[in-house]
C-alpha cells in the first residue's frame, strides 16, 4: 500500500530524512544553536503534514508546526550532549508534534469545533491538467474530512503509517505502543476509512 499522498515524492524525502537523522543528532548534539536551523528544515515537512492531517486545518496546523519546534529547542536546550545525541528526531519531534494538537483538542473541547476541510491545497504535480488537479484536490479533502470522524489513536496510526510513510517501528515509537498494536491501530483505522469512502478506493491506495 503506497502513502495516501498526492505523489510518491513525501514518501522519498521521508527515506531519505530518516538516513540523515543520526548523523544530524550527533552533530545538533556539539553544536545546538548551530544546527537547529537545519533540524526545522529538515523535519517541517514532516511536522507540518501530521499537524494539518491531526487537526484538518492550515491555521491551526501553522501553530502546532511552530509550537513543536519551539518545545523541540527548549527541551534541547535541557538535555546533555550524550542524551541529544542518541535521539531519533523524527519520532521525537512528531510526538511533540501529536502532543502539542492534543492540548489544542482539550483547550478547544468548550469552543464550537471549526469545519474540518483542509484550507490549503494539495500540490500540483508537474504536468498536471487542471481537471486531474481538481479532481485530486476533491480527493484529499474528502480523505481529510474522512480522517477527522476517526479516533485520535487511529487516525494517528493512519497518518504516521500511510501519509508521513513511517515503518511501524517508528509508529509505535510515537504512539508509545508495541508494534503489534500500532499495526492493529492502522488496520482499524484504514477499515474505517473504507466504510467511510466505499466508493474511492483510490484514496487507499
Amino acid at each position: 500500500m503506497q502513502p495516501l499522498t498526492a505523489s510518491g515524492v513525501l514518501a522519498g524525502v521521508v527515506a531519505t530524512i530518516a538516513g540523515s537523522d543520526e548523523s544530524l543528532a550527533w552533530r545538533l548534539s556539539r553544536d545546538l544553536d548551530g544546527v537547529f536551523a537545519e533540524v526545522v528544515a529538515c523535519f517541517e515537512g514532516a511536522v507540518f503534514t501530521t499537524a494539518l492531517r491531526m487537526s484538518g486545518r492550515a491555521a491551526d496546523a501553522e501553530d502546532l508546526a511552530a509550537e513543536t519546534f519551539l518545545r523541540a529547542y527548549a527541551a534541547l536546550r535541557k538535555y546533555d550532549p550524550a542524551r541529544i545525541d542518541e535521539l531519533q528526531l523524527r519520532p521525537w519531534l512528531i510526538t511533540i508534534c501529536l502532543n502539542a494538537w492534543r492540548n489544542q483538542v482539550r483547550s478547544a473541547a468548550r469552543r464550537p469545533a471549526p469545519d474540518a476541510r483542509l484550507d490549503v491545497p494539495e500540490p500540483v504535480a508537474s504536468g498536471e491538467s487542471p481537471e486531474d488537479g481538481a479532481e485530486r484536490h476533491d480527493q484529499a479533502d474528502r480523505l481529510a474530512s474522512m480522517l477527522q470522524q476517526l479516533p485520535g489513536r487511529q487516525r494517528s496510526a493512519v497518518v504516521l503509517r500511510h501519509i508521513l510513510g513511517l515503518p511501524y517501528g517508528e509508529v509505535a515509537q510515537v504512539l508509545r505502543c508495541p508494534e503489534g498494536t500500532a499495526k492493529s491501530h492502522v488496520s482499524r483505522g484504514l477499515a474505517q476509512l473504507r466504510v467511510l469512502l466505499p466508493d474511492d478506493p483510490e484514496v487507499l491506495r
